[in-house]
């Protein structure tokens, strides 16, 4: 059975990925940021990834608790 923590962490090649501890192989998320995203964040990316995936678990959470039955792959429109 899979942890029911995640963690985050930087990759090797400056991305920061969202994964399971006990799981080797692609995480479940990743974020990467252009060298300029990372200039204009003076070098603070790691800490704005971990806000974004913080705020994004959030919402899954709500999006889940208002409606568990939700089929999210009828509402794939990104703005």
């Amino acid at each position: 059975m899979p942890s029911p923590f995640l963690e985050i962490i930087e990759l090797a090649d400056g991305t920061v990925a969202l994964r399971r501890p006990d799981e080797e192989g692609k995480p479940l998320l990743i974020i990467e940021f252009s060298e300029e995203a990372r200039e204009f964040l003076q070098g603070n990316y790691v800490e704005v990834a971990k806000v974004m995936i913080g705020a994004g678990m959030q919402v899954a959470g709500q999006i889940l608790e208002d409606d568990p039955d939700l089929d999210l792959d009828e509402h794939r429109v990104l703005h």
